[in-house]
């Protein structure tokens, strides 16, 4: 018998289109797939494939838009990328609870932080940014923020804060 878990993630990924089947199997996510086209998002092989991982693993507390909610979770719509932009906000954003204990590989994880970089915040992606990778994922997420997330967040937002703007 298959687990409940990956028996409702198999459907679902099957009815929205993405890898699975009908006859209830596991879907196999895995960042192989079509390459995306020329001027696609860095370091994400298939752009459908982590927008479903962001449906599955993100969406339920950040909204599908990326707005967040007050009570539950952050925005990250005009603000996740922003963190590129300060001493250890890199690091933050692979160490969060949910990016650090999601059950995706590292390679998925990687591909699923890029996508989200570019589809909520592209505006503020350095120029010179290099895409997360597996091997840069699983060093992060061997030490996630627990407890302390909210501080370590709230700190980086201030410095955020006290950089001139951008021209």
């Amino acid at each position: 018998m298959k687990p409940a878990s990956s028996l409702f993630a198999a459907l679902w990924l099957a009815a929205a289109g993405g890898p699975g089947v009908a006859d209830g199997s596991p879907a196999t996510a895995t960042a192989a797939g079509t390459q995306s086209p020329a001027g696609g998002v860095p370091g994400v092989t298939n752009e459908a494939l982590a927008h479903q991982y962001y449906m599955l693993q993100c969406q339920g507390c950040h909204r599908p838009d990326g707005t967040g909610t007050s009570a539950s979770a952050p925005p990250m719509a005009g603000m996740v990328a922003r963190f590129l932009a300060v001493s250890g906000g890199r690091e933050y954003l692979g160490r969060v609870p949910g990016v650090a204990t999601a059950v995706l590989s590292d390679a998925q994880l990687a591909e699923l932080l890029n996508w989200t970089l570019f589809r909520f915040d592209a505006a503020n992606v350095p120029a010179d940014f290099n895409p997360y990778t597996a091997a840069e994922i699983g060093v992060l997420r061997r030490r996630p923020l627990r407890t302390e997330a909210a501080a370590v967040r709230a700190a980086l937002v201030t410095e955020l804060d006290q950089r001139p703007p951008a021209r």
